[in-house]
């Protein structure tokens, strides 16, 4: 039995114009993902990873084409873009992005109390739960600087899934870390994709973290292939 479809992009185009000519990033793609599959995307530097990445996580707009999460049209609903993406995507980034004024715990817990805080009480719980699955609920009350980079690097992922985004993008998730700690998180996220069945599409430069997903893509000046 097929899977069903949880992300579609048809057609898409991204361009940037300067004063002198119009630079195309990425060109008329098309790509399908299934609900639980994990995709990595590979690429030289420049080949518009980071741009596919910001346009399938609705940080930024395609030039032309579509862009369907579970079956809806992202372009048709573009005045609820920012309510979407919180809702649907969950984000890890290279740099963990945590709010250094905040506890780990606090930290998790905003994304979903900017939506209902008067589920204070649910979200806690529930955060603490996504800490222990990441294996730093003993750090949850200790605010960032108090941190490892690994650490800080599992409460984002906690922070990522604490609104059960239906697709968890990575951009060079392990940049910072050791080859030690690397390992730990691509473990993390082998697990997260097996038990919870968590699409998730990775940029990355990293073979080791490519090699534990299941399908790998590759881009080169703007356009994807399988290779």
């Amino acid at each position: 039995m097929t899977n069903k479809i949880i992300l579609e992009l048809k057609n898409i185009c991204k361009n940037y114009s300067t004063k002198n000519e119009t630079l195309e990033i990425v060109k008329n793609l098309d790509l399908k993902i299934e609900e639980g599959d994990f995709i990595s995307i590979l690429g030289q530097s420049g080949s518009g990873k980071t741009t596919l990445l910001n346009l399938i996580g609705l940080l930024d707009s395609p030039t032309s084409g579509e862009i369907y999460i579970d079956g809806e049209n992202i372009s048709v609903n573009s005045s609820n873009i920012d309510l979407i993406r919180n809702k649907t995507i969950g984000f890890v980034f290279q740099f963990h992005y945590l709010l250094p004024e905040f506890t780990a715990l606090e930290n998790v817990m905003i994304p979903a109390l900017t939506q209902n805080f008067s589920k204070k009480n649910e979200i806690e719980k529930k955060a603490l739960k996504l800490l222990q699955d990441v294996g730093v609920d003993e750090r949850a009350h200790h605010k960032p600087t108090e941190l490892s980079g690994g650490e800080k690097q599992r409460v984002a992922i906690a922070r990522a899934l604490i609104n059960d985004p239906k697709i968890l993008l990575l951009d060079e998730p392990t940049g910072n870390l050791d080859n030690e700690t690397s390992e730990k998180i691509f473990n993390i996220f082998k697990q997260i994709n097996k038990k919870n069945r968590q699409t998730i599409i990775t940029v990355t430069h990293s073979r080791e973290l490519s090699d534990i997903s299941n399908k790998k893509l590759f881009l080169k000046k703007g356009i994807l292939s399988e290779q």
